[in-house]
C-alpha cells in the first residue's frame, strides 16, 4: 500500500463513536504532529495549526473524527445486550453485523442478531425489523457471563470492518469513511503544503459531529476563523435505487460543492471560488444538495457574525454502515482543490468574499 492506502487504513480502522473518540483521536494526533502545533478543546477537537506567509486570514479546514456507532443500554437475565445508536442508522443495515464492545477489558466481539426467519409468521417476513427487536449476542448464557467479559451499561459499541482494497484497485471499502475521509484530506493537504502560502490554516479534527455537530461549536471558538472548508464524505447517487433529481454526485466523478444542506447555504462569493479554481486547475467537479442533514459547517458559518463557507465531500457509497466504498481519484483531487483553494485565500481575497458590496 502506499502512503494514501495507508494513511486510510489507520483512520478508518481506528474505533471513534461519538463520545468515544480517544483511539482515533491519538492516531489523528500523531499525524498532526509534524505538520505544526495542536491544540485541544475541552469537547477533545484537536486543533493544528499552521503558519504560512502570513498570519491572517485565518482558514479553517475541519473534518470530523467520530463515526456512527452504538452503545450498551440494557443486559438481559439470558446474556443478550440491547443497544441504542450513536448517529444515524438505518436499521435494515444492521442484522447479522459483527460488532466490538470497547470494555475495560478489551474489546469484547459480538453479532447483532433477531427472530430468525424460520420462526416467522409470513405477516412477520414481511415487515422490516426494527433496532428495538434486536440484540448483540457475545455468546454469553446468563447476565453474569456478560459481567465476566468486562461488558458495562454505557459500554461503546464499534462495527467490525477491515480496510480493504477492492478489484479495482483505486477503490476501497471499510467503515468510518464518514468522515474519516475528510479527516483523510485534512492531513493529506496540510502535509503536502510548503509555508508558502499567503495564510495561516487550522487543520480541526471535530468530535460529536454525528450527534449534533457539538464539537465543530466548541472547536470554532477557539479558531476565530475568517474562512471554513468542510471536508466531507458525500452520497454517491449512481448506485440502483436512486434517481438523478435525489443525487447526481457519481462515483469516480470528482469532489463535489454542497450548494444547499437543511441548515446552511454556502457563501456565494467562496462558493464561485471553488467552481472557478476547480476550473483553472481542470479539476472535476460535481454539485450537490442535501435536504435531509447537515454538517460542521452549520455551526461554524453562524459563529459570531458569521464564517464564509463552504462543504467539499469525497463521494461515498453505502455510508452510515459497516462498509463503505471510495474511488482514490476523487481523494486525490479532493485534496488538489483543497491545496489550490487556500492558495488563493489571501488577505484581499477573503476580503473581498465578506463584503456583499
Amino acid at each position: 500500500m502506499d502512503k494514501t492506502e495507508n494513511l486510510l487504513k489507520e483512520l478508518t480502522e481506528a474505533h471513534g463513536i461519538p463520545g468515544y473518540e480517544a483511539e482515533v483521536r491519538k492516531v489523528i494526533r500523531n499525524h498532526f504532529k509534524p505538520i505544526g502545533d495542536i491544540e485541544e478543546d475541552n469537547m477533545g477537537s484537536l486543533i493544528c495549526k499552521k503558519v504560512g506567509k502570513d498570519t491572517s486570514p485565518k482558514i479553517m479546514l475541519a473534518g470530523h473524527m467520530d463515526e456512527v456507532g452504538f452503545m450498551v443500554k440494557h443486559i438481559s437475565s439470558g446474556g443478550f445486550i440491547r443497544f441504542t445508536t450513536l448517529g444515524g442508522w438505518w436499521d435494515q443495515v444492521l442484522l447479522s453485523q459483527r460488532v466490538a464492545i470497547k470494555t475495560g477489558k478489551g474489546d469484547v466481539i459480538g453479532v447483532i442478531g433477531a427472530k430468525p426467519p424460520h420462526l416467522l409468521s409470513p405477516e412477520e417476513k414481511n415487515k422490516v425489523v426494527i433496532r428495538k427487536n434486536m440484540y448483540i449476542d457475545i455468546g454469553a448464557t446468563s447476565e453474569k457471563d456478560v459481567e465476566k467479559a468486562g461488558v458495562r451499561i454505557g459500554d461503546p459499541i464499534v462495527p467490525v470492518s477491515e480496510f480493504t482494497i477492492l478489484a479495482n484497485p483505486k477503490t476501497y471499502m471499510s467503515k468510518a469513511f464518514d468522515d474519516r475521509v475528510g479527516c483523510g484530506v485534512v492531513i493529506s493537504a496540510l502535509s503536502s503544503l510548503k509555508k508558502s502560502h499567503p495564510n495561516t490554516l487550522y487543520g480541526v479534527a471535530t468530535v460529536q459531529e454525528e450527534v449534533g455537530v457539538r464539537g465543530a461549536t466548541t472547536s470554532v471558538e477557539m479558531v476565530d476563523p475568517d474562512i471554513a472548508i468542510i471536508l466531507e464524505s458525500d452520497i454517491a447517487g449512481d448506485v440502483p435505487g436512486i434517481k438523478p433529481d435525489e443525487s447526481s454526485t457519481k462515483f469516480a466523478g470528482g469532489p463535489s460543492l454542497l450548494l444547499y444542506d437543511a441548515r446552511m447555504i454556502p457563501n456565494l462569493k467562496l462558493r464561485d471560488l471553488v467552481i472557478d479554481t476547480a476550473k483553472r486547475n481542470k479539476i472535476p467537479l460535481q454539485f450537490t444538495t442535501m435536504e435531509g442533514g447537515a454538517t460542521d459547517g452549520s455551526v461554524i458559518h453562524l459563529y459570531k457574525t458569521g464564517v464564509p463557507t463552504v462543504v467539499l465531500g469525497v463521494p461515498s457509497r453505502h455510508i452510515h454502515s459497516h462498509n463503505s466504498i471510495i474511488h482514490r481519484d476523487d481523494f486525490d483531487y479532493t485534496v488538489k482543490l483543497l491545496k489550490a483553494l487556500i492558495q488563493k485565500l489571501d488577505k484581499k481575497t477573503v476580503q473581498e468574499i465578506k463584503s456583499f458590496k
